[in-house]
């Protein structure tokens, strides 16, 4: 009765438990031998076979429920009254003939010693081995779930979020289950490790959101991570740099290795348990069709889901857009409304004066409009017109839309220079390669100008300096500037228009001046920032040692989203104060400051404001300048009104340029 008992035990554990995997039922047979391999290697326990019976995890039936006549009967383990088993059978000749099997296969270890986890530890402990696989199960149904589920933008995460019905899971889920054991097992990897690259892609996705307020374009933004590691090392220094890229590096390898094992674990659970399985999958498509149908949601949020599709199909989208957008580019560059003009009949309007392009860093509309900024900016503003008025100076401003937020300020100064839409960093390639000219170089070209550049914010070789036609480059290091770097900014604002007085406007006898000047103290991340000292009192800028010290620490101001915004304000001010207190110092009768921000600051600092609207001033003391741009019907003086008119940046350089011509 025994033996008899004993022969009994496994089919009728295979019976109440689990059903045999039907998928390999017809096979030739000269493979029979392999095939079996395959099955038993793919149904393998992790835990000893009657600790993994009595738990979710239990093995496939099609490995353990041969009762062929050959089989020795009293290999099969006995169970203890607990349930758990008594022994292992890995020193039995069926489970050296298994072992065998298995290892001709090719499709896993030979030794039984294996199945008992390291050092048989699984064995030894068999309700901890039982746990362990039952939170490990657990942890990669949660892990498959969040990859499913995460939304690729921070704000969007919310407990609605994951609990929806992904119609990607479900019929994944349902191809993995209907698979043969070999196409499943491959199946299972690549879904893994293309769920896994998915995942890494809305975490991306969530970085850009967070600062450029738009997701990562898989054909023209890698040259942006390059760029993303020089701010971390200007910022956080060095080792901050390396810290911060072995962090995302291994965060990377981690998703990758995680969903890959958890869709592989999951595969084979439901392969175990098929009925159960497909009853869920059936239940699972039943309720999402039900819920897209009649629209169920929670919250805001549909409860049936198909995001990831979605997701992937506007990438396949924005692939295709990116393939395309340099021949659309290459056409609006052919065409260029003053290319022919001679040099005599370029800027006419404006000969014998110095023309400052003045670019205020993240200097956007949110600034002047947000409620929690407008008073303090707006009386900044206000002091500045009254200070430039009683200086004998009137202004006139607008409103421009930027084709960039939150960073890329070098697609917005070409923009404006170059009258095209620089949008990406491929356009900025195809442009500064080419012979377009710029509004810089038009200056160049009168023979009128000396053109300069004071760029504080270049730190290195800038070999598109000279596609901008400007004849000599003033960068942080040719400043004269002995003091240290606010964060990013490596010079404040009031230093670099007092060097930009002592090197090139405040020299006598020389040749009217057109200057791009960029203005970077408001720069990301705002904190520490410098404030306006007695001009005098500049020096070679190593005051700016003691006030640095007076200032914020980034790490604490980043980790309330108010303070980051105050921050911001302030570095605005102060930018504002250095411009206009240095207009009214040194500006004469000849001098025109046409000033702007390059763009909005990062969704930090916008909460909410998805505009991309940028304010831009012309400042002259003599009133012929500024008759000439009457008829754009901008506001008098350096705040724009709301209702002001809104131009796109591309399209500044063919109107000022009209405006200050023969027939402006």
């Amino acid at each position: 009765m025994s033996l008899f008992a004993r022969s009994r035990q496994l089919p009728d554990s295979t019976a109440s438990g689990a059903e045999p995997d039907d998928d390999t039922a017809e096979k030739d047979p000269g493979e029979e031998r392999t095939a079996e391999a395959e099955q038993r290697e793919e149904a393998k326990p992790e835990t000893s076979p009657a600790t993994a019976s009595g738990s979710g995890d239990a093995p496939d039936a099609d490995a353990d429920s041969d009762t062929s006549p050959g089989k020795d009967q009293d290999a099969i383990p006995e169970t203890g009254s607990d349930g758990t088993q008594a022994d292992a059978a890995s020193d039995t000749g069926t489970e050296n003939t298994r072992a065998e099997a298995t290892s001709d296969a090719g499709s896993g270890p030979a030794s039984g010693t294996s199945r008992h986890g390291w050092f048989g530890w699984r064995r030894r402990w068999p309700r901890t081995a039982r746990g362990v696989s039952v939170g490990t199960t657990v942890l990669a149904g949660v892990l498959v779930a969040f990859a499913l589920l995460v939304p690729n933008r921070i704000e969007k995460i919310e407990f609605a979020s994951f609990v929806r019905i992904p119609a990607e899971g479900v019929l994944l889920a349902g191809l993995l289950l209907a698979l043969p054991p070999r196409p499943r097992r491959i199946a299972a990897v690549v879904s893994g490790v293309f769920l896994g690259l998915v995942t890494v892609l809305k975490f991306v996705d969530m970085g850009f959101y967070q600062v450029l307020a738009r997701p990562f374009d898989l054909v023209l933004d890698w040259i942006l991570l390059d760029d993303a590691t020089d701010f971390l090392r200007e910022s956080f220094g060095r080792t901050g740099q390396v810290l911060a890229v072995i962090g995302v590096l291994a965060l990377l390898v981690a998703v990758l290795v995680l969903t890959t094992l958890a869709v592989v674990r999951l595969t084979r659970l439901m392969v175990r348990h098929r009925p159960v399985a497909a009853r869920t999958i059936l239940i699972l498509g039943t309720a999402w069709i039900t819920c897209m149908t009649l629209g169920v949601q929670i919250g805001t949020v549909p409860v049936a889901t198909k995001g990831n599709a979605e997701f992937l199909g506007n990438r396949v989208d924005q692939v295709r857009a990116g393939l395309k957008d340099a021949r659309v580019f290459d056409k609006q560059a052919s065409v260029d409304a003053f290319a022919k003009t001679p040099p005599d009949q370029l800027l006419t309007g404006l000969r014998g004066k110095d023309v400052l392009f003045t670019f205020i860093e993240s200097y956007g509309r949110v600034a002047i409009d947000d409620p929690a900024m407008a008073k303090q900016t707006d009386a900044v503003l206000t002091e500045g017109t009254g200070r430039l008025k009683a200086a004998g100076f009137a202004s006139r401003s607008g409103w421009l839309q930027s084709p960039v937020t939150g960073a890329g300020s070098w697609l917005a100064h070409s923009t404006l220079l170059s009258g095209l839409w620089i949008k990406n960093q491929q356009r900025y390639r195809s442009l500064t390669t080419s012979d377009r000219m710029t509004l810089t170089k038009y200056f160049g070209k009168t023979g009128a100008w000396r053109t300069v550049g004071i760029v504080p914010g270049v730190r290195r070789a800038w070999p598109e300096g000279k596609f901008f036609g400007l004849d000599h480059i003033y960068d942080s290091e040719h400043l004269g500037y002995n003091g240290p770097y606010f964060s990013w900014t490596p010079v404040p604002d009031q230093f670099s228009m007092e060097a930009f007085q002592r090197l090139e406007h405040g020299k006598k006898d020389r040749d009217p001046i057109m200057a791009e000047i960029i203005l970077a103290s408001s720069h990301n991340p705002w904190s520490p920032i410098a404030h306006m000292i007695d001009w005098k009192d500049l020096g070679d800028g190593s005051v700016f040692h003691r006030i640095k010290k007076e200032g914020t620490d980034p790490t604490e101001v980043w980790k309330d989203p108010e303070k980051v915004r105050a921050e911001y304000r302030k570095a605005i001010e102060y930018s504002i104060r250095s411009l206009t207190e240095w207009l009214e110092r040194y500006g004469d009768e000849n001098t025109v400051l046409v000033f702007l921000g390059d763009h909005q600051p990062v969704p930090t600092v916008l909460a909410g404001d998805t505009g991309k609207d940028v304010p831009i001033t012309i400042v002259a003391k003599d009133k012929k300048v500024l008759d000439r741009v009457a008829d754009w019907g901008w506001t008098d003086g350096l705040k724009p009104a709301p209702d002001a008119p809104r131009w796109g940046m591309d399209k500044f350089r063919d109107r000022f340029m009209t405006a200050y011509g023969p027939q402006g």
